[in-house]
């Protein structure tokens, strides 16, 4: 059930976050695996979904971790075959361009962009899946905002503009 209920999203946030679906495809199986070793762990008073994406970020971080290595030591195979998000998912060039940006984001900026307007998380979701301050996560998030806007000027993206929405947290 919580396979079926979460596995498309999951596979997306870490498609998103790695822009590999190879990558994509290992991080959603591994998180469901750890997912149901450590599903005591799981407080069912609580929802769901923060809990997986903490599972889902932990095995990106830690697999993203291991790919360097193996990068570093000659281990990778080629990455010829390689297909972008931006080149599957997003339709129009605005979009293109915008997911572009978002993508050459630092990995921690990019993270919150992502599960803030893409997941749709608040930001008090984030800090406790990720386990760091609530202010942390506004200063990431302001952060790669700032930064978006300084490389897209001229163009008016919804999102970079949502203002107080930005830093709900309930």
């Amino acid at each position: 059930m919580i396979f079926k209920e979460h596995s498309n999203y999951i596979y997306r946030v870490a498609l998103f976050l790695t822009k590999s679906k190879e990558l994509a495809d290992d991080i959603t199986q591994e998180t469901f695996i750890q997912v149901f070793r450590k599903y005591y762990t799981f407080n069912p008073s609580k929802p769901i979904q923060p809990w997986l994406y903490k599972v889902t970020l932990n095995i990106t971080r830690n697999m993203l971790r291991k790919q360097k290595w193996l990068k570093f030591i000659g281990q990778l195979p080629e990455k010829s075959c390689l297909n972008l998000v931006e080149n599957t998912v997003f339709k129009t060039e605005e979009e293109n361009e915008l997911w572009r940006e978002i993508s050459t984001l630092h990995y921690k900026s990019r993270e919150m962009v992502i599960l803030h307007f893409y997941s749709g998380m608040k930001l008090k979701e984030i800090s406790d899946s990720l386990g760091i301050p609530l202010g942390t996560c506004k200063s990431r998030l302001n952060s790669a905002l700032s930064t978006l806007r300084g490389r897209l000027p001229e163009n008016d993206f919804e999102f970079l503009n949502k203002g107080g929405d930005t830093f709900e947290t309930l």
